[in-house]
């Protein structure tokens, strides 16, 4: 089939404008967020390593690896998650049956004691692993550290109930999330995936992010929010987080790229408060795009400005449907808790990027 030249014409000119992009406003902003995430672990090292004094159950996990820190979330360009990994989960069973969307539990083993775990007073009557009172105390134990840190001056401890949060320099926010790691084992809720054979994920590679596992976190749950429920489980629940399984499937072709560039759009056009368009909710739109493109070709450079388009559109379509399935647990919706006005707000602004996007040519450079 013969593309007419002015479609080849104008596909060049947005790979063009891409790779200035790139070039630009993307690599701008990795490189400010290299030197605020140096600047952060520097911090957040110095008040874990105060905790591990109080506390030698809580170990630092935050360490540093070829300039990558394990354990650690870019949320935004002043906002981070630390996911601090605890030990010894192995005298406990993970259940997982469905009765808490996104959420699992921890049973102390049949036959275990109590009093032998280490873990003990955060063990409930039934036997199970508290995640809210393990986080509890950690809030206690950061509280502080911040009084004793090096860097006290310049670290406060932030008033959420519900989560270990701090502020450093008044200008970035550190949610610090106490975790287990759990490789070799895959969740029962997430058995379906892959829905069907497809050349994407190819079978290799959903073996080696089924091998890696997934975390189980201490936080508070938007999908057990206002839920109906008897159950006094909910805060003793663990959230079950795929990070490093969604890292893994981005490898390879541009697919890290786009995110990065979509990232970088959502910075500085979708940033609203209410926080809709996460870099969580780019992340799994673009596994959803790589479902419906799996070809390698389709992920390449040329490729980008259609893809790019297409998240856009289909994030639109999320917005304004008020819905956007998780891609392991399509029963977790990653808009819960968002207020509807901050949706539509989102969809608006969406839907202005994405008409620059598609009728000028040079838009990126104003974007």
């Amino acid at each position: 089939m013969l593309v007419p030249s002015d479609m080849i014409g104008a596909q060049s000119k947005l790979m063009n404008q891409l790779e200035k992009y790139q070039a630009h406003q993307v690599s701008d902003r990795n490189l400010g967020i290299r030197k605020t995430i140096l600047d952060v672990c520097t911090v957040v090292q110095d008040m874990l390593k105060e905790v591990e004094a109080q506390e030698p159950r809580f170990i630092s996990s935050l360490t540093e690896l070829n300039g990558r820190y394990d354990g650690l979330r870019v949320l935004s360009p002043t906002e981070f998650e630390v996911v601090l990994y605890l030990n010894q989960m192995g005298e406990f069973n993970f259940i997982d049956d469905g009765s808490m969307p996104g959420c699992a539990v921890l049973k102390l083993s049949d036959g275990r004691k109590r009093s032998m775990s280490l873990w003990v007073e955060f063990i409930t009557a039934s036997g199970y692993l508290s995640a809210r009172k393990i986080r509890c105390r950690f809030q206690t134990l950061v509280a502080q550290a911040c009084d004793k840190s090096t860097y006290r001056d310049s670290v406060k401890m932030m008033n959420d109930a519900s989560e270990v949060k701090i502020r450093i320099r008044e200008k970035y926010v550190v949610q610090i999330t106490p975790a287990f790691k759990c490789n070799g084992v895959w969740p029962r809720s997430a058995q379906h995936w892959p829905t069907m054979p497809m050349t994407y994920p190819h079978p290799q590679l959903v073996a080696q992010v089924k091998m890696e596992g997934f975390d189980l976190l201490s936080k508070e749950s938007t999908t057990l929010q206002n839920k109906q429920s008897s159950s006094s489980m909910e805060g003793d629940a663990w959230i079950i987080s795929f990070q490093e399984a969604e890292n893994q499937l981005l490898i390879g072709a541009s697919r890290k790229k786009c995110l990065s560039i979509l990232k970088t759009i959502r910075d500085r056009h979708l940033d609203i408060q209410g926080n809709p368009v996460t870099s969580h909710v780019l992340q799994v739109l673009i596994l959803h795009e790589c479902e419906k493109h799996p070809g390698e070709e389709k992920w390449e450079d040329h490729s980008l400005g259609d893809r790019i388009t297409g998240i856009i559109l289909q994030l639109i379509s999320c917005l304004q449907c008020r819905k956007c399935p998780h891609y392991f647990l399509p029963s977790v919706d990653l808009f819960r808790g968002k207020s509807a006005s901050s949706l539509d707000t989102a969809a608006k602004l969406a839907w202005r990027l994405l008409r620059e996007l598609l009728t000028n040519t040079k838009a990126l450079e104003s974007l």
